[in-house]
C-alpha cells in the first residue's frame, strides 16, 4: 500500500512539474531586435523567424513554464547576444521553453514567445 502511494505521490508531482515544450537551438545570431513594450526577439541561424524571448521592463513569464526572467538579467542576454551578432561567433546552445516552443527549431510561428532557460555561448 505504501508503495502505491509512493508511486502516486511521485507520478503527480512529475507531471506537475513537466513543460508544454523545449527545444535547443544553436548558430549564429541573425536577428536580434527591439519590439514595443520592452520586448526583445532572437533568431538564431538555425531558425526559420524570430521569437520573443524577455522584457527589458517587467519580468518575463510564459505560459507552459515556471521558469522566469528579470529586467536584468533580459538586459545580460541581450548584450551577450549582441556581443555573438557583432563577433559572429556561433552560440553553442540555447534552450527556450514554453507553450509556444515546435518541435524543431526551424519550424517556430511568426510572432511567437519563449523563455531562455540555459544557454551557452
Amino acid at each position: 500500500m505504501k508503495s502505491t502511494w509512493l508511486a502516486v505521490s511521485l507520478f503527480s508531482l512529475a507531471a506537475s512539474t513537466s513543460y508544454a515544450g523545449t527545444v535547443v537551438c544553436a548558430g549564429t545570431v541573425d536577428v536580434l531586435s527591439y519590439h514595443a513594450n520592452g520586448s526583445f526577439m532572437v533568431q538564431l541561424s538555425s531558425m526559420n523567424t524570430p521569437v520573443f524571448f524577455c522584457s527589458a521592463d517587467a519580468e518575463w513569464l510564459v505560459a507552459g513554464t515556471t521558469f522566469k526572467t528579470g529586467p536584468e538579467a533580459c538586459k545580460m542576454i541581450y548584450s551577450t547576444l549582441l556581443a555573438a551578432k557583432s563577433t559572429g561567433k556561433a552560440i553553442a546552445n540555447v534552450y527556450f521553453d514554453g507553450d509556444q516552443v515546435p518541435g524543431s527549431c526551424n519550424t517556430w510561428g511568426d510572432w511567437k514567445a519563449a523563455n531562455i532557460r540555459h544557454f551557452l555561448y
